[in-house]
């Protein structure tokens, strides 16, 4: 009894399973597939003739002479299409006088041969034709039905020809190496900062107070709010010229002039004798994730305070402990699994994160990041197969770090 439960229970969850499986797998896979062919966004589809017709000239007259022009061409820029071939029917009244040596005409029936267009192939012809008096009498729009286009194509997306050259062109180019430096830094210090603020606001709303359910309302705006209004409002404050940032800096004269934070890339920093330079559109950015999604981090870690059994904070004030002695020795060690459960998914998210880097910057300044880099090959180069191999190394990259992680990570209660 307890076998056949099992079989229907497995039976039961198989087609949710094989979705999830569909869901999550099929995307990754396909990214894999197109990180190693050649294709572009011309290429999505497979190369096909298209031929337009148009009838030039005036018909005004029974003898008068017009032209009947197609226009061919192939709709991929790099693939060719193998024996492409189109029929029309000449419209009634029509003598054609002319053929060109592809075609021929029997009776209303025209019949071309174009054999191989290359890719990007574009060509025009015309043929002569006179004006009888059954297309003065019933004139017809040559355009209102498109010629029947015959013709094979190679789909560069299902084909079985694979390439390295999008990874080749990734790994030689310098700016890749910049970008995964400024990736990982941005991740990094998001993610702590993220964590850091989550924690001490924990701490702060761990403690009894009057109006502490509307406060810890307060904090969760940040996530809550959608993240389009949220970055033009820290656009709107930072701006250089009527940010209100900028003008109470300025006011309090703690900078001599207005900061561009989200178009400098770094400025010189001199402390203690020594001078380096200091990255403003990436540290503001940075800054703009850690009070974003520090609310997530702040429930988290909050509900695992609260967990927390208060007879022993009780007992270690009755023996003289202070309170960063109770939080060092007490809290922090009930917090390890949850903060370290927390960084991994961050440092996931924030390594993926896209749209807060482009709303805020666009990637300018020095805070282009991977995801950023494959939206630009993706996008805004047409280079889909270099789009989806930097995509494979954000994933690989993320793979190591997890891995990483789960084998040095600490357990909880400091084990």
């Amino acid at each position: 009894m307890r076998k056949r439960e099992a079989k229907l229970a497995f039976g039961m969850l198989l087609p949710t399973a094989l979705i999830v499986v569909l869901v999550v797998l099929g995307p990754l896979l396909a990214n894999f597939w197109i990180s190693v062919k050649p294709v572009e966004l011309a290429d999505l589809r497979a190369p096909t003739a298209l031929v337009t017709e148009r009838l030039r000239g005036d018909a005004e007259a029974v003898g008068d002479e017009v032209e009947l022009e197609y226009r061919i061409r192939n709709s991929s820029p790099n693939q060719p299409v193998r024996e492409a071939a189109f029929t029309d029917t000449i419209p009634a009244g029509l003598t054609v006088t002319s053929l060109d040596e592809r075609c021929i005409l029997t009776g209303r029936e025209l019949s071309c041969s174009l054999g191989d267009l290359e890719g990007g192939f574009r060509e025009r012809f015309r043929l002569q034709a006179d004006v009888n008096q059954a297309f003065l009498d019933q004139p017809s729009d040559v355009r209102a039905t498109d010629p029947a286009v015959t013709g094979s194509g190679v789909n560069v997306l299902t084909s079985l020809d694979f390439t390295w050259e999008n990874f080749e062109r990734i790994f030689d180019s310098s700016e890749f190496w910049s970008v995964l430096r400024v990736t990982i830094y941005y991740t990094v210090f998001s993610t702590a900062g993220a964590l850091i603020v989550g924690l001490f606001a924990a701490q702060l709303m761990n403690t009894a107070f009057k109006g502490r359910g509307i406060l810890r309302g307060l904090f969760l705006f940040p996530y809550v709010a959608p993240v389009i209004a949220v970055a033009f409002t820290w656009l709107i404050l930072l701006d250089p010229f009527s940010g209100t940032i900028n003008a109470m800096l300025v006011e309090m004269g703690l900078i001599g002039a207005p900061i561009n934070f989200f178009g400098t890339r770094e400025v010189d920093i001199t402390i203690f004798g020594l001078t380096f330079g200091f990255p403003v559109a990436l540290s503001t950015v940075i800054a703009f994730e850690a009070w974003r999604y520090f609310p997530l981090s702040f429930l988290f870690i909050l509900a695992a305070m609260q967990s927390v059994s208060s007879e022993m904070y009780e007992a270690a004030e009755m023996d003289g402990a202070t309170p960063l002695q109770q939080f060092w020795y007490l809290s922090l060690p009930q917090l390890v699994g949850i903060l370290s459960v927390l960084f991994l998914l961050r440092f996931i998210w924030t390594f993926n994160k896209f749209d807060d880097i482009f709303l805020l910057t666009g990637g300018a300044a020095g805070t282009r990041t991977l995801t950023v880099q494959v939206y630009e090959q993706g996008f805004a180069l047409s280079n889909l197969g270099a789009g989806a191999a930097v995509a494979v190394v954000v994933f690989f990259v993320l793979l190591a770090f997890a891995l990483a992680f789960f084998k040095f990570s600490p357990k909880e209660g400091g084990a």
